[in-house]
């Protein structure tokens, strides 16, 4: 997956004649920061170079998780339409990006961000695309500004610089905020996950639909050490791979989220939850299904169709494959 076209030629003039090894070291800085989800009462992004390279090093990846969360949200939901969108810690903007790429009834957003850094560099970027967007400082956990409630509201690789003390009441306060549809997205790690799952339980709890990735509303099946998460490959442009001193052309973003809505959506039979084991006659799928429960699936050539769509299937997939049910796990 790549950036739009229009995000991705303002992101190359924005970084135009900035050097490569100061982006390389500032990309680095920050990625121990969020690596040790340091908690230090600093911004991360806290000054012009930071935000830079956040959009060399970072954007790329975590436009490419939240664009594939809203894939698996517009296939459950396919009536949800959204006109307006509220995203809290904004950031550079990724959310409005992945939101326009994916809904083209998108006209408005509100953009909270509480850095002034990435702020000035979203409010920039978002110039390059056909939405009015207002930008206002703001943070979540704090006193936001007063807003009207949208059809869309996202708070997108957020929670792992939250007090843990201080989620449920912000899940409570995007609900009150939300129109139609909420989507958090985290890094796919097993604490992103379990901040997931206390989301998950207080959306639940408020009387939310779950529309993504769930097929299901009942306790998660999944048990540590084991965890959920996706994975989306991205495509790497040259500043990209050179600021992250890669070699290789693509990396892997790894993420989880939950989005749930104030309707009902079209819950799949299952989704797949890992990158399916293909042998030769047999594959063998990860599942967590409608009833709650996750395990192996094992089909083989002789189950015709049902192999045919388990060989194809890739991780994070909606698939019917209730008819393996009884099959050897």
């Amino acid at each position: 997956m790549e950036l739009p076209a229009p995000l991705r030629q303002a992101v190359d003039r924005m970084l135009e004649g900035e050097p490569i090894e100061k982006l390389a070291r500032a990309g680095e800085r920050l990625s121990d920061r969020y690596r040790r989800e340091v908690r230090d009462g600093r911004f991360h992004i806290d000054d012009g170079l930071a935000a830079k390279a956040y959009l060399a090093t970072r954007l790329p990846a975590t436009f490419a998780a939240v664009r594939a969360a809203m894939e698996m949200v517009a296939d459950a939901s396919p009536d949800f339409l959204p006109v307006s969108l509220t995203d809290f810690g904004a950031g550079p903007g990724t959310a409005l990006w992945a939101s326009v790429d994916c809904w083209s009834t998108l006209q408005t957003a509100s953009m909270i961000e509480a850095s002034a850094a990435i702020r000035s560099v979203g409010q920039k970027l978002s110039l390059a695309s056909s939405i009015d967007c207002h930008w206002l400082e703001g943070d979540v956990t704090l006193k936001p500004p007063t807003l009207a409630p949208a059809d869309l509201v996202t708070l997108c690789y957020v929670l792992d610089e939250l007090p843990e003390s201080s989620l449920h009441d912000v899940v409570e306060r995007l609900w009150r905020l939300t129109g139609h549809t909420i989507i958090i997205v985290e890094p796919g790690t097993p604490a992103g996950w379990k901040r997931i799952l206390a989301v998950r339980q207080a959306l639940l709890t408020l009387g939310a639909n779950l529309v993504a990735p769930c097929p299901h509303q009942m306790d998660c099946p999944i048990v540590s050490p084991d965890w959920c998460h996706f994975s989306r490959r991205v495509a790497r442009s040259r500043v990209h791979r050179l600021a992250k001193r890669g070699e290789v052309p693509w990396e892997d973003e790894k993420y989880i989220f939950i989005a749930a809505s104030r309707q009902p959506a079209q819950l799949p039979a299952a989704r797949v939850l890992a990158p399916p084991k293909l042998a030769s006659g047999v594959a063998r799928v990860k599942l967590c299904r409608t009833d709650g429960t996750a395990s192996d699936v094992t089909v083989s050539r002789r189950d015709g169709d049902l192999f045919r769509h388990a060989r194809r299937a890739d991780w994070g997939d909606a698939i019917d494959m209730e008819a393996a049910d009884g099959d050897a796990p």
